[in-house]
């Protein structure tokens, strides 16, 4: 375990990534959609075959090793390539809702391309607006919040991609309450994959490093979403994903009633509340806390705690 010097957790997902077949096949989805993005912002014809490879392998990667693809995200040491980044994590957390929530092969597929593409918009907006970090002007404003509409045109129109993708990518942005934005409808109004697409692009900006703040360890991020009150999102989305991730997400690092600091390795929807943990002082011990009634999980750890505590 390292962190650095801005105290962010900075687990590796495994002990040698050089040998990690499905880390290094996450890696390589982050590099080929940057360069099918670079291809968007140039306005140069891209292949849509990249886009269709990427979701296959999210799909029978989440399917067949969940909690590892969501490890990534947690525990990724990954270096730029921000917006692919982020729409490759915000994919793969849409892929486990979406089976998690049962729906049919074809929807989870159209729910992953418009993951993969829900920014697509952001591509083409100037970039003193997306990196600015003051109060953007009602101008600014009214061009990030259109951002949905173009990367819909982008879409359907450029890339020629389902209307059903569309409307993913043109709705991600819309809340349960109405107050969103492009077109402020609410509720049951708003197709399933945008309301997905929607949890776990939020949870994703929380764990993901920012210029302008630290990363949020997971269990922080989960309180943050259930905090919502159906306000933001879809109560039953925001069910599913607490079934699937956990009240402590893969990667969480936490202390037990005893004192120990672990790491989150597997959760169990039935008993969010009772992972199995890695010993951090010993890679090599895993404790099931469904089994071993007398530990629990005390807290949840920042990085900076850590920190202090092992200097």
């Amino acid at each position: 375990m390292n962190i650095d010097e801005n105290h962010n957790i900075m687990l590796p997902v495994s002990e040698d990534h050089e040998n990690d077949a499905s880390y290094l096949g996450y890696m390589d989805m982050i590099k080929r959609l940057d360069q099918f993005f670079l291809f968007i912002g140039s306005k140069i014809p891209a292949d849509n075959s990249i886009i269709e490879n990427i979701c296959t392998v999210i799909l029978q990667g989440v399917r067949e090793q969940r909690e590892k693809y969501i490890g990534f995200i947690l525990g990724g040491e990954v270096d730029g390539y921000k917006t692919a980044k982020s729409s490759v994590n915000t994919a793969i957390l849409s892929a486990a809702i979406a089976l998690g929530l049962d729906l049919p092969y074809h929807k989870i597929v159209q729910i992953i391309t418009g993951a993969l593409l829900h920014d697509v918009g952001m591509l083409r907006l100037p970039v003193e607006i997306i990196n600015k970090r003051g109060s953007l002007t009602d101008t600014e404003r009214q061009r990030m919040e259109n951002h949905p509409l173009l990367a819909y045109n982008i879409v359907t129109k450029e890339l020629l991609l389902a209307d059903e993708v569309g409307i993913v990518v043109l709705q991600h942005h819309e809340r349960w309450d109405a107050k969103g934005y492009p077109r402020r409808i609410g509720g049951e109004a708003i197709e399933i994959g945008a309301r997905i697409v929607s949890v776990a692009d939020a949870f994703e900006a929380m764990v993901s490093q920012k210029p302008y703040r630290n990363s949020m360890i997971g269990h922080e991020a989960m309180k943050n979403l259930l905090a919502d009150n159906s306000r933001r999102f879809d109560p039953n989305v925001l069910k599913a994903f607490v079934k699937i991730t956990g009240l402590h997400p893969i990667g969480s690092i936490v202390q037990l009633n005893n004192g120990v600091l672990a790491r989150v390795v597997e959760i169990r929807g039935e008993a969010p509340l009772r992972p199995t943990i890695q010993v951090l002082a010993d890679e090599g011990k895993t404790i099931d806390l469904l089994t071993e009634k007398s530990l629990f999980i005390a807290k949840a750890m920042n990085a900076k705690e850590l920190g202090c505590q092992h200097p």
